[in-house]
Formats: C-alpha cells, structure tokens, sequence
C-alpha cells in the first residue's frame, strides 16, 4: 500500500512536470547566438554590455564561457540561479533533493503551480524560459550520502562546457553536513567556492570567498554544532521552524552574485567574508587564514601546496595601476561621474544644467566674517561645541 502511494506521488509529479514543459515550450523562444551591444529595446544583453561601453569589465561576452554550481536551490538558491540566468552565464549545474512546498510561497522564485515538482526541475524550467541561451544540468539527489558525493564531486570536476572542472560552486545549502560535504569535495579536487547562509531568525546572513590552501576552509574553524560533533537534527524542535524573510534571502543572493560576477569577470575586489545584520544594517568583511591543524586532511595538503607555491614564486611588491576614468555617454543633464579620491580643488564649480543650477550651485567654503557669532573657536572641546549644538 506504501509502495502505491509512492508510486502515484511520482506519477503525478511526472505529469506535473510535462505540462509545465509543454506550457513553457509552447511560446516563442528565441536563442541569440551572441551577445550584442546594440542598444535595442530588443536585445536582452545591451543593459548587461553597458557595462563593457563604460568601462567597469573589460569583456562582459566571457561570461558565457563559465560554468557556476549552484548547490542548494532554496530561498538563496533560487534567486541566485535566476540572477546569474539573467546575467547571461553561460552553463548552471543546479543540486537539490527537496521538493517545492507551498510553505516556500513567502520567498522569491518559486510559484504555487509548482507545487510538488523538485526545486531542481522546476527551476530548470522557469530558468530557461528566462533565458534559453544558458545551459542547464540538473541532479535531484541529497549530496551528504556516499554514492551521491562521489558523484557530485565528479560533476565538478568534469561539468563545465568544455568537461574540465567548473568555474565556480556557490553553497546554499541551509545545514552543516551538506556544508561540511561541499567543503570536503572542493579542499579535495582544489576547487574555488562560495558558502553563503541565513540565520535561522532570518535577520542576518553572509557569504564566504574560501580558496582551498589561501584562506580558512568551512571546516578551520566550524561553527560550534560542528565543532562538538552535535546532531544537529536534535536541536530542531517539533512544531517549530525556522523563519524566512524574502527580503534578507534576496540580499544575500545579491551580494554572493555580485561577487561571483566580480571574479568571474575581474573587476572590482571580491569580498572574502561578508555579513550582514538586518538589526542594525551592519556589513562586517574580514579574512579568515587557514588552520594549520585543521581536520580536514585535503585542507592542510592545500595550505602545504600554497607555501611551496610562495617559497618557488615569491609576491613581489607591484604599484597598483591608476583606475581608469569611468566612460559614459552624455546625457541632457550634463550629469558626470568623479573620482571621489580626487583632491577638490578651492572654489571649483562642477558644470551642470542651467535648470537645475540654483539648486546645486553651492559654495564650497564660506568666509567666516571675524567677530561674527556663528564663527567656531578652533579651541574650544567637543564636549563643549555639542552643548553649544544642543542649546540652538
């Protein structure tokens, strides 16, 4: 009796998924063969290119060359694929073995009608019909067991679009053991990664840059669950779950996107450890070295790898480039963009529009009339110019 019911909860998950592919197959979707910096309300690239135009990526086309793994298709998960979708990378390899529950409705991405369906499918789905030019690989299976990791690992290994390893993995996982399990595949096979998580209050989040050798890996310095080598299955307790914002979700995906935009495509500096605190909007960013005694066997090979490295290659001391002007295209405002590290020079007035030139047009520094009232005595405490302050 079990057996049928679970045979008729696949069988209507099969037809599910039919439906859904031929609803979404049924409209017109073009593929582009390449990205265009043509300027067209119908170009789905030319936002993206700007960026190319102006200066900020050198070529923004390669990122249809980089394969991302997206591990863990939830309320981080998910938004992140659809960004990096949007952004027009050039393969996703999505993990997940959960399934779309209408309790997952208060975050982004996933629908009602998907109700049901594995978040993986349904992902691939809505995904290509986002973009048809992106590649997508799917495996619905959980990661932690042996057979599945042995696996897992080889599809990073060999899942890029050119079957050598991918460029990238970004956890999103919401337990310690599929962490543990991510962190074990890449300090092994020497892979690049980004762990990312929400608190179970969902009011704070971060995400981690972790280079395998460089930096401290998940299992250096393991939260105390870990640590203690508590199941962490009994803490949970019946009846209560963990909350969810869409808000505090959707920022995290932000920031672990743009920084994989940020290495991918080599600009700006990526961030190797950054919170966030929804409290006090605090944004903490620090880098963690490796353990030299940690557990994780493949983690100190890594760190032994990284000082040979150093010792055949010593760094040498290099001046950094200045950054180029940021180019845009004129505007009718007369609008332009500065370099706030640049000294200001007394009595400079930035050119702008006539309309809006009495609005802006402000002095600089104002001649403080002697013996005037509103003159501050370079002298006097700041204790005694807030009373001053608190008395107006």
């Amino acid at each position: 009796m079990e057996e049928l019911k679970k045979r008729i909860e696949q069988l209507e998950q099969e037809l599910k998924i039919e439906k859904l592919k031929n609803e979404t197959s049924s409209v017109a979707r073009p593929k582009i063969s390449q990205m265009s910096s043509e300027v067209v309300d119908s170009n789905p690239y030319s936002r993206l290119m700007a960026l190319k135009r102006m200066g900020i990526v050198e070529n923004y086309e390669k990122i249809r060359d980089y394969t991302v793994a997206v591990v863990g298709v939830g309320g981080v998960g998910s938004v992140t694929a659809e960004m990096l979708t949007r952004c027009g990378i050039g393969k996703l390899i999505l993990f997940d073995y959960d399934k779309v529950e209408l309790a997952n409705m208060n975050r982004l991405f996933f629908q009602p009608h998907q109700s049901g369906l594995s978040k993986v499918e349904a992902a691939a789905n809505t995904l290509s019909f986002i973009n048809p030019d992106v590649q997508f690989e799917t495996h619905n299976y959980n990661i932690t067991t042996m057979d599945n990791f042995q696996h897992f690992m080889g599809r990073i290994k060999e899942g890029s679009l050119t079957n050598g390893p991918v460029d990238l993995v970004l956890s999103c996982v919401d337990n310690f053991e599929a962490r543990m399990a991510i962190n074990a595949a890449c300090n092994e096979i020497n892979q690049i990664w980004f762990e990312s998580g929400v608190s179970e209050n969902a009011v704070s989040g971060h995400i981690q840059f972790l280079i395998p050798g460089k930096t401290a890996c998940f299992a250096c310095a393991p939260p105390l669950v870990v640590a203690s080598n508590i199941d962490e299955k009994t803490l949970k307790k019946d009846g209560v779950c963990a909350a969810s914002l869409p808000t505090t979700m959707a920022i995290v995906a932000g920031f672990l996107v743009q920084n994989t935009l940020k290495y991918l495509l080599k600009f700006g500096q990526v961030s190797y450890y950054l919170g966030y605190n929804a409290m006090q909007d605090f944004f903490p960013t620090m880098m963690m070295k490796p353990n030299d005694g940690c557990d994780d066997y493949h983690c100190r090979l890594r760190q032994k790898e990284q000082r040979e490295s150093l010792i055949l290659n010593p760094v040498k001391e290099t001046v950094s480039e200045e950054i180029a002007a940021v180019i845009h295209e004129d505007n009718e405002w007369g609008i332009s963009l500065v370099d706030e590290s640049e000294p200001v020079v007394e009595g400079a007035h930035s050119e702008i529009a006539p309309g809006i030139h009495a609005a802006y047009d402000l002095p600089v520094a104002e001649e403080v009339v002697e013996g005037s009232s509103d003159s501050v005595d370079a002298n006097v405490s700041l204790e005694e110019l807030m009373a001053q302050m608190k008395s107006m």
